[in-house]
């Protein structure tokens, strides 16, 4: 609606507006200021050669005059614009509404009605509903668009329609927000004379009005419409003389064109000709189809869960014409219904709870995966449902929609129900919407397999981040352990360097494998930056890494004098493909724990016994043995995994666990056997491609200092 009517309505209904107000009014509006001018600048009003300006046309014009064309030209402009409208002749039909316009402005002046113009207005618009229905079902509503303006013609558009003109003039005014009662005049102009005894006035005037304009040959509805304005049948004559001549005026100022309407015959109301109703059902199953089809792909592109909710509602809302939309979420329990924050009242129905084991309509729409159309009045919508009495929690829902009536579709996806959406509406479309029950229905699949690929999406990000948060927990766990490693070395090598630096003796052997173990702290704990490090393919000489070990161990206190260290290598070089520093962690853990499962004294032995053809693959066998107690068959069923061990200590249990994972990503394999003798760690670890012939062995002794 042109924004300078609402306004003017406004203005009109205040008891203080004047002229400059109006004046100012229309100066905003630069095809409303055209038509004043034009109108003041003819003949009938304007005798001087010079044109005059706006402000000396108002006055030429007059208060009255002025309200009468913003008006007509605004619902002129507004409804002109309608589909379809250029293509039906329109001159019949503004005749009649101008002239119910007229009508009631007359019947509002005997009748002191204070807002005067209001009566022009409601006249103006009674019929508007026709135009409404000719633009939504332009075939179906062709011939009746001309039909005389009664009774029959309201049966037939219901029969048809499922909606009277009345009823569609009312639903558009109502989308205007006035604070008046011209969509009730609209709604009850047809209504029996004996309902409208107390009526609003304004009311009264428009079916007073209609009588006399459409129906004057009704005599007795005439004189029943007159008592109910306290008027007599003199007063309606001269109304109704002079009707005519102002209707011929004001359609002059507005440019309409009235010569031939009155010979044009007014057709009575009919049925459209029957459809074969399989084949419309048929056309309405595809269009719904498309449609369904379409709604789908969008609901497809969105992204999140909060988007998808939103596209949901405005697609609602926009297909069925819903006044407002919510839907309500089903808890990970299923137990009760939730709200969520879409919407403009978005804390509020966040809030929003309807447990499913406490009943109501809208909990049995869930649990029965059932539509249901509910009234807010309690009203049974079939004589062979009565409705039982409302909830809380659905009066709540209905003061949250601000509607009479609400649709519940349930959200159904491979038979389960995600939740609920609820659809605020009119009472009086209910029964269209009991019609679309399938149209209904194709929506809320789609919906809810969109949704439910929306929940299963957001369960596999956060079992994603759960992965990765204990990825890293690990990770870090075994960072700790590892790190122990060459902090321990390094805390032996600080009270070497403290006594040699007393004795002044030369500390660059121990300087370098500081560096070196330091080094190795920051490969550690960088570790936890790529949990998946890329691999490494370089050649490792197996026995420098086991010197290197050894240099680590010797000159601390941490291998104690009671434990010998054997060494037998080959002596041709034994390499690996592998990383140097993942051996070298290997080989430190199983010291440790082969120093630690010996408190009382013993022998370690670390053996190269060169190459094994295993399933067709050459690998290096490197054995680390002791001569301890030996592991009990328990410990030895589950010794690769994170379990905790009977050592003391905060991060015992994850150490062979280390290694295992150690050796599996440099491709190897490692076994255990343990007996009272001792225990044996024998690792396989893939060999160079072309490995130097097998030789002697070489033995080294390494005593505990």
């Amino acid at each position: 609606m042109p924004q300078i009517l609402i306004k003017l309505i406004e203005h009109l209904q205040a008891d203080d507006a004047g002229m400059p107000e109006l004046a100012a009014l229309i100066a905003k509006d630069a095809a409303m200021t055209s038509k004043i001018l034009s109108v003041a600048n003819s003949s009938a009003y304007h005798r001087n050669a010079r044109t005059v300006g706006l402000e000396q046309s108002l006055v030429s014009l007059g208060t009255d005059m002025i309200k009468t064309l913003v008006i007509s030209e605004s619902v002129f402009q507004t409804f002109n614009s309608f589909p379809h409208s250029g293509s039906t002749d329109l001159r019949g039909f503004w005749k009649n509404s101008l002239t119910t316009a007229v009508i009631a402005r007359d019947i509002a002046r005997k009748m002191e009605y204070p807002h005067i113009e209001e009566a022009y207005l409601a006249g103006l618009l009674h019929n508007v509903g026709r135009l409404a229905l000719l633009a939504t079902a332009p075939k179906e509503y062709g011939f009746n668009f001309m039909a005389r303006d009664d009774e029959d013609l309201c049966a037939v558009e219901q029969r048809t329609l499922q909606i009277t003109h009345t009823e569609a003039g009312a639903w558009l005014i109502e989308r205007w927000h006035l604070d008046s009662f011209l969509a009730d005049s609209v709604l009850y102009h047809h209504e029996p004379l004996a309902r409208l005894e107390s009526s609003h006035p304004l009311i009264r005037i428009v079916r007073l009005a209609h009588l006399l304009c459409c129906h004057d040959d009704q005599q007795e509805a005439v004189d029943s419409g007159a008592y109910l304005c306290g008027l007599d049948g003199e007063v309606l004559e001269q109304i109704v003389s002079s009707a005519a001549r102002q209707v011929e005026k004001s359609a002059d100022y507005l440019g309409i064109d009235l010569a031939g309407v009155d010979d044009v015959p007014v057709p009575a109301a009919y049925a459209p000709p029957v459809v074969d109703p399989v084949q419309q059902r048929l056309s309405e199953e595809v269009r719904n189809m498309v449609l369904v089809s379409e709604m789908g792909q969008s609901f497809a592109r969105q992204d999140g869960e909060a988007g998808l909710l939103e596209s949901m509602t405005r697609s609602a809302r926009i297909l069925f014409d819903f006044e407002n939309a919510l839907v309500l979420l089903e808890n990970p329990t299923g137990h009760a219904l939730h709200g969520t924050a879409t919407g403009d009242q978005q804390l509020r129905f966040s809030e929003f709870v309807i447990p499913l084991n406490k009943g109501g309509l809208v909990a049995a729409s869930a649990l029965e995966r059932k539509l249901a159309f509910i009234s807010r009045d309690g009203q049974a919508q079939s004589a062979l449902q009565p409705q039982p009495p409302l909830s809380v929690a659905e009066d709540q829902l209905f003061r949250i929609l601000g509607t009479e009536s609400m649709v519940c579709l349930p959200l159904v996806a491979n038979q389960r129900c995600l939740g609920v959406l609820i659809g605020g509406a009119p009472a009086w479309q209910m029964a269209s919407y009991q019609k679309r029950a399938r149209f209904l229905q194709s929506f809320g699949t789609q919906a809810a397999i969109a949704l439910e690929t929306a929940i299963s999406e957001r369960g596999h990000a956060k079992r994603q981040i759960a992965h990765v948060a204990e990825e890293y927990r690990e990770a870090s766990r075994r960072v700790v352990h590892e790190v122990n490693n060459p902090l321990s070395i390094i805390k032996n090598y600080l009270s070497v360097l403290d006594s040699k630096l007393a004795k002044r003796e030369p500390v660059v052997g121990e300087m370098s494998i500081l560096n070196e173990e330091i080094d190795r702290v920051g490969q550690l704990i960088n570790g936890l930056a790529d949990l998946q490090p890329t691999e490494t393919t370089h050649a490792t000489d197996v026995a420098r890494v086991v010197d290197d070990v050894l240099r680590l161990f010797r000159a601390t206190d941490f291998v104690p004098a009671s434990v010998q260290i054997v060494v037998r290598m080959q002596e041709e070089p034994a390499d690996i493909e592998g990383d140097a520093d993942l051996l070298k962690q290997i080989l430190v853990n199983l010291v440790k724990n082969a120093v630690e499962a010996m408190p009382d004294g013993g022998k370690i032995e670390i053996a190269n016994r060169g190459h094994v053809n295993r399933e067709r693959k050459l690998y290096l066998e490197l054995v680390i043995g002791d001569t301890g107690p030996g592991l009990s068959p328990e410990v030895l069923a589950n010794l690769f995994s994170q379990v905790r061990s009977t050592k003391e200590g905060p991060h015992h249990g994850l150490g062979l666990s280390i290694v295992h994972g150690l050796v599996k990503k440099m491709h190897g394999l490692i076994t255990c056997r343990s007996g009272k003798a001792g225990t044996t760690f024998e690792i396989l670890l893939p060999a160079r491609s072309n490995p130097s012939p097998v030789g002697g062995v070489q033995t080294r002794l390494m005593d505990s200092v």
